[in-house]
């Protein structure tokens, strides 16, 4: 009966510059974004057009984290909008569910 030696076969790949370089351009373009959010909610007056640029900043960073992390920006178009227009439709809802409730609530006790 032989003995076998336990030896372990790992494989050191070299670091690829190129993707690192890609993950640091994402943090930096996601970073950027949300730097811009965040002196826009510190300088800018509070109302609807502040408000819409949130929603399309945030819609905008879901859709690049969608591209970039769940490499999605290699799939075809239709999947990628069969995942973007629902959360478009989704923001729309809760902009109007919230418009409603407020216009019920002002007639009820105004």
């Amino acid at each position: 009966m032989d003995i076998q030696e336990n030896k372990s076969t790992l494989n050191v790949v070299p670091r690829n510059s190129e993707k690192i370089k890609k993950i640091g351009k994402t943090a930096l373009i996601l970073a950027l974004i949300t730097g811009a959010e965040f002196i826009m909610a510190f300088t800018m007056p509070r109302g609807i057009i502040l408000y819409v640029l949130f929603m399309v900043l945030t819609v905008w960073k879901a859709k690049y984290i969608m591209m970039e992390f769940m490499h999605l920006g290699d799939e075809v178009k239709p999947l990628i909008y069969s995942i973007l227009i629902p959360i478009v439709f989704l923001f729309w809802l809760i902009i109007v569910l919230v418009k409603e409730g407020s216009d019920i609530f002002n007639m009820r006790w105004f």
